[in-house]
């Protein structure tokens, strides 16, 4: 099938629908960074109700259509709309106000509905007889765990019980929306990594397969590009973490794990003003020289992970983590820590470090030996070993999503 990804697609028309675009974090690169193979394979159409910049130019460039509707929808995040699931609502009302949407869903051969606020929504404009295939990037995190109810510090902002008990109807609606979907005779369920998939059995109770996401080494090139710009100047050594300031990204924790090590930490992704405050406060207080940035572009980022000693995240539960084989793809030490999909991309000791999150002193001696030019070089190459090994291109995920939609194909 990879060999003859264009011949296997062609003539076959592909709804391609995530529901917002608007946090652009990993799972919306991704997709972006796809579309291209996509769009070989198939006769791809892209529906959102929340485009961003990058989607819309990369469209143009194809010559992709892009739907969304007039009034770009918003996911309510107050409390009350939270717990009566007022989301759900307003969601579906936006994508049935998408012009053209209901033709391209009627004349599509299957829909690739990518999971996130907003998207479940569109199956009930989706007739039972289209295939459907979701890429549940991750069980909603926030009714299905603690984790996102936890203060940058990790305290609880409330009562875990109290919320618990509060998101009852919206956990409710989660669990039936996946579960319906599942029983639909022409679908199928994939999660980004091994850990997600048995998370999707294990919340769900559903069966789940595994579509990886992709790196693209014109994005994260080995050597330096011509237009690879800093974006920032550093008074010494620095380690870079990924990721919306937070709890559930290991912010908090990275900082007190540096604390007398001397590196300063180079944090990307931003975060909320009074979590940002708090986070340059534990740093001084750890000694910890702190930077924060909140959107970088891939050259920036490929420069700033290029210069740095080490990748390093202490996130909980990462359902796959393109950091890691962003890390590989530029050839510098990834340390992250052992959970979740991390597993996935990181062999122990092989092209970078599984840590135990308590093991501070192995952090520590980690940090030291990636200073060491034959450990880097090696684990570079056996980091873009492993991303060729997996796969992680998108070409090659384009024709896992082919033979994906064949299968269901073949099951009918």
């Amino acid at each position: 099938m990879e060999g003859n990804r264009e011949q296997a697609g062609q003539g076959r028309r592909l709804l391609v629908a995530k529901g917002s675009f608007e946090s652009f974090g990993g799972a919306e690169r991704d997709l972006i960074r796809n579309l291209p193979a996509l769009s070989e394979a198939f006769e791809v159409t892209v529906a959102t109700l929340a485009p961003v910049s990058e989607l819309e130019n990369m469209c143009s460039e194809l010559g992709v259509s892009l739907l969304y509707p007039e009034n770009t929808w918003e996911m309510p995040v107050d409390p009350v709309s939270r717990i009566l699931d007022i989301g759900s609502n307003s969601a579906t009302k936006a994508w049935k106000s998408c012009s053209r949407l209901g033709d391209a869903i009627d004349h599509c051969d299957a829909v690739h509905l990518v999971s996130g606020d907003g998207s479940l929504e569109l199956l009930d404009m989706i007739p039972q007889e289209t295939v459907v295939h979701f890429h549940l990037l991750e069980p909603h995190r926030g009714l299905h765990e603690d984790v996102l109810h936890m203060e940058i510090d990790g305290r609880p902002k409330r009562s875990l019980r109290l919320t618990h008990g509060l998101l009852t109807k919206a956990r409710n609606a989660d669990l039936r929306a996946v579960r319906k979907l599942a029983e639909r005779p022409k679908s199928a369920i994939s999660g980004n990594s091994n850990f997600t998939a048995s998370r999707i059995v294990e919340i769900y109770g559903v069966d789940a397969g595994v579509l990886h996401p992709s790196v693209v080494t014109d994005e994260f090139p080995e050597l330096a590009s011509a237009n690879e710009t800093m974006p920032n100047s550093f008074s010494g050594d620095y380690v870079v973490s990924v990721g919306r300031a937070s709890w559930v990204k290991g912010t908090w924790e990275t900082i007190s794990m540096l604390g007398g090590t001397n590196l300063i930490l180079a944090h990307v992704g931003g975060g909320d003003k009074d979590d940002l405050d708090r986070l340059s406060s534990h740093a001084r207080n750890c000694g910890v020289e702190l930077w924060i940035a909140p959107r970088l572009s891939s050259n920036e980022m490929a420069a700033l992970m290029r210069g740095a000693r080490a990748v390093v995240s202490m996130a909980h539960g990462e359902p796959f983590g393109l950091t890691p084989i962003e890390a590989f793809s530029v050839g510098t030490p990834a340390l992250f820590v052992d959970e979740g999909g991390f597993r996935d991309s990181i062999v122990d000791g092989k092209n970078g470090r599984l840590l135990a999150r308590d093991d501070i002193e192995g952090w520590h001696s980690n940090l030291e030996m990636v200073k060491d030019s034959t450990v880097r070089e090696q684990w570079s190459k056996a980091g873009k070993d492993r991303i060729s090994e997996l796969g992680l291109s998108p070409e090659n995920h384009c024709s896992r999503l082919l033979r994906i939609l064949d299968s269901i194909h073949d099951d009918e």
